[in-house]
């Protein structure tokens, strides 16, 4: 029997599919500040904020699936202080807000939006997490 490899490096990596591939671009990248990695075609983009991964993949299929099964997708945020921030933010430009902020047993801070597709997006500072930045070899 084989061992288990070493410790994983963090789950850095989403695809989504999505109806509205403009829309959630603009989004992801116009409102969050992601930035475009590749665009294989005009049906797939792959945005990276530095340290992870979204890919966003055009359905194709013939009724898309509603609602998708995935609870939600989290951005960690490095200070609490952030978290109003976004709120504000994303909500002076009309995105759907799901909660208010609020402060976890635990000391973390997150409140819920929607995406375009009404993909669940949590914005999170978390002690353990939050403050690590990724550093690119560039």
């Amino acid at each position: 029997m084989s061992e288990r490899p070493s410790g994983l490096a963090g789950l850095r990596h989403v695809a989504l599919f999505v109806e509205d591939l403009a829309a959630c671009e603009q989004f992801y990248v116009g409102l969050l500040g992601m930035a475009v990695e590749w665009r294989p075609d005009e049906d797939n983009v792959y945005l990276c904020s530095g340290c992870d991964n979204l890919a966003l993949h055009r359905w194709q299929g013939e009724s898309f699936p509603r609602p998708q099964r995935l609870d939600h997708i989290g951005f960690i945020l490095d200070a609490m202080d952030d978290v109003d921030r976004w709120f504000t933010f994303l909500k002076d430009q009309g995105v759907t807000m799901r909660s208010e902020p609020r402060t976890h047993r635990d000391g973390a801070r997150s409140f819920y939006c929607l995406d375009p597709e009404g993909v669940v997006v949590q914005f999170i500072f978390h002690p353990p997490i939050s403050g690590h930045r990724f550093i690119r070899n560039d």
